[in-house]
């Protein structure tokens, strides 16, 4: 479950790259959906690379890290956690 969790959050992150890179309109719901969603997991990381002016290498640095973090972070805890039973 620990996986499922960490895999959708990074899954979460880099659909909004995608939609980022690709100008994609925040009028849709779900993709506006996305962005909030993105925003929230991506706090942390946002103010990391605030000196990159280029937007959408910007956008893959602040929100790519932590989906790389999540992923791994959760996908070795489901392995450690697999491996005490």
């Amino acid at each position: 479950m620990i996986a499922l969790a960490a895999n959708l959050a990074a899954l979460i992150l880099v659909v909004w790259i995608v939609l980022y890179v690709f100008d994609t309109s925040t009028s849709n719901s779900f993709v506006h959906w996305i962005q909030q969603a993105s925003d929230w997991l991506a706090t942390w990381s946002r103010s990391f690379f605030g000196d990159v002016h280029n937007s959408k290498v910007r956008a893959l640095l602040c929100f790519g890290l932590p989906a790389l973090v999540y992923a791994a972070v959760g996908n070795s805890l489901h392995l450690g956690a697999r491996r005490a039973e």
